[in-house]
């Protein structure tokens, strides 16, 4: 069994739907530890209520991003991680915490890169006159929102949308692709072939 150590800052619904799923479709797998860099994150009380493990590392306790990722790093791996997942985690982190993590680390980016990378990508797709958004899953590389990409799925902008309307219904899909992903990789179903991510079966990694 596949131990799966997920990051949040904050509510952590990702998160949320990742222990539902797990749960409920069986998994060879189990939320090993949920982990946070805030001590007030409200995604701290959802794990507990559910017998996960949790801990907190506050990124103001640290004079430097190496330090904080040095004792970040010393936390998940008292949990053995297979899988590590970035559930909303809102911080930029050193090429050696990502390079400890290669090939294990994942997030969830609320556009279809590799466009609108970065913050407010909702805004910047409104702007822009795009007639479609998204959200993508993708292997962590030190490039900021970028690595081979498991999963997409794609929404409407819909005429008179706000950045609040739309990130709602690109959330909603996260919520689907994202337990789909992290299933993929405990199932060893991917295959990473330069900047490309195959799945071994075939399955659709674009959602419509």
């Amino acid at each position: 069994m596949k131990n799966i150590v997920v990051l949040i800052s904050g509510r952590g619904s990702n998160m949320e739907a990742i222990v539902q799923a797990c749960a409920t479709e069986g998994w060879n797998a189990r939320i090993a530890a949920v982990v946070s860099n805030r001590p007030e994150a409200s995604g701290l009380a959802f794990a507990r209520a559910r017998g996960i493990a949790t801990a907190v590392v506050d990124h103001q306790r640290y004079d430097s991003r190496e330090a904080f990722d040095a004792e970040l790093a010393r936390v998940i791996d008292g949990f053995s991680p297979d899988v590590l997942v970035l559930g909303g985690f809102m911080r930029i982190l050193t090429p050696g915490f990502v390079s400890h993590y290669a090939g294990r680390m994942v997030n969830v980016h609320p556009s279809l890169l590799p466009a609108f990378a970065g913050l407010h990508t909702h805004r910047r797709a409104i702007d822009a006159g795009c007639k479609a958004a998204g959200a993508t899953v993708h292997f962590v590389t030190a490039e900021l929102d970028h690595g081979p990409i498991i999963a997409q799925a794609v929404v409407p902008v819909l005429p008179g949308d706000s950045e609040q309307t739309l990130a709602a219904r690109v959330l909603a899909r996260e919520h689907m692709i994202y337990p789909r992903a992290v299933r993929w990789i405990v199932d060893d179903l991917l295959r990473v072939e330069g900047a490309s991510v195959r799945h071994l079966r075939g399955e659709p990694q674009l959602l419509t």
